[in-house]
C-alpha cells in the first residue's frame, strides 16, 4: 500500500511538472488565466508604440520655423548649457537616438540628424535633456546606469532559473525559482527606475525650447505630443513587465515557498 502511494505521488507530481513547463513554453497547448495578462501587456505596448509612430509621423512633416535641423537645435542647447565637451554624432535607424553617457556623446538617427521639423527638434532636445541629466548628476540616472549590468544579466539569466526550479524536485527547487522571479524584478525594477529619467528629460527638453525661443509657442506644443506619446512607451513597457512578474508570482508562488 505504502509502494502503490509511492509511486501516485511520484506520478503526480511528474504531471504537476509538466504541467508548469507546458504552462512557461507551450502556450499555445496548454492556456492558463494568467495569459491574459501577457495579452494585456503585448496589447498596451503595440497601443502605445501604434501612438509614438502616428505622432512622430505627422510632426515630423512639420517644418519648424527657423529651419532648424535635430543636429543642430542640440549643439545649441548644448553649448547653452555649457556642454561643449559633448559631441553630437549621427547613427543609423530610426528613432535610435540615445545619449551615451560613458562617452559623452548624443547620437542622433536618420529621421533627427538631418531633419528641420518639430519632432526632429524635440527628440534632440529629449536626448539633450539627458545629457544635462548627466552633468548635474540627476539621481535617478546614476541608479539606472547602475542597474543597466545586473538588469541586463537578470533579464538573460531569469527564465533558466525558473526552468531549473521547475525541473528540480528537491529542495533546490525553491532557492533556483527564488534566485530565478529575483533576476526578473531587477529588469522590472531598471524599466521602473527609467520612468522619471524619461519624464524628467522630456519636462526638461520642453522648457529648454520654450524658453530660448528655437521653436514658436505652437511648435513647442506639437513638440510636448512627440514627446508625452513617446513617454507612454516607457510606461507600457514598464506596465508589460510588471503584469510578467505577477503571472511568475501567480504559477509559481506556491513552489517557491514549499
Amino acid at each position: 500500500m505504502r509502494s502503490a502511494k509511492i509511486r501516485f505521488s511520484a506520478q503526480n507530481d511528474k504531471w504537476h511538472l509538466k504541467e508548469e513547463v507546458l504552462k512557461v513554453y507551450y502556450p499555445m497547448i496548454y492556456f492558463d488565466p494568467t495569459y491574459f495578462l501577457v495579452i494585456i501587456g503585448v496589447l498596451l505596448c503595440l497601443a502605445a508604440s501604434a501612438k509614438m509612430n502616428s505622432t512622430f509621423n505627422k510632426y515630423s512633416r512639420v517644418r519648424n520655423h527657423g529651419g532648424l535641423t535635430g543636429a543642430e537645435a542640440a549643439r545649441r542647447i548644448l553649448n547653452n548649457a555649457g556642454l561643449y565637451d559633448v559631441r553630437v554624432e549621427h547613427i543609423a535607424g530610426n528613432l535610435t537616438d540615445h545619449y551615451d553617457p560613458r562617452s559623452k556623446v548624443l547620437r542622433l538617427s536618420d529621421s533627427t540628424y538631418n531633419s528641420a521639423t518639430v519632432a526632429s527638434v524635440g527628440v534632440a532636445a529629449h536626448e539633450c535633456g539627458h545629457a544635462i541629466q548627466h552633468a548635474k548628476g540627476y539621481v535617478p540616472l546614476r541608479v539606472r546606469g547602475a542597474l543597466v549590468p545586473v538588469a541586463n544579466f537578470g533579464s538573460v539569466i531569469a527564465w533558466p532559473l525558473i526552468l531549473i526550479g521547475i525541473l528540480m524536485t528537491s529542495r533546490s527547487t525553491s532557492l533556483f525559482l527564488n534566485l530565478g522571479i529575483l533576476a526578473f524584478s531587477l529588469s522590472v525594477l531598471f524599466q521602473i527606475v527609467t520612468l522619471p529619467v524619461e519624464f524628467n528629460a522630456s519636462g526638461r527638453a520642453v522648457r529648454i525650447l520654450e524658453n530660448s525661443g528655437i521653436l514658436y509657442p505652437d511648435e513647442v506644443s506639437g513638440t510636448k505630443k512627440v514627446l508625452t506619446a513617446a513617454a507612454l512607451t516607457y510606461v507600457a513597457g514598464a506596465a508589460s513587465s510588471i503584469l510578467q512578474l505577477l503571472r511568475i508570482l501567480l504559477l509559481f508562488g506556491n513552489r517557491r515557498n514549499d
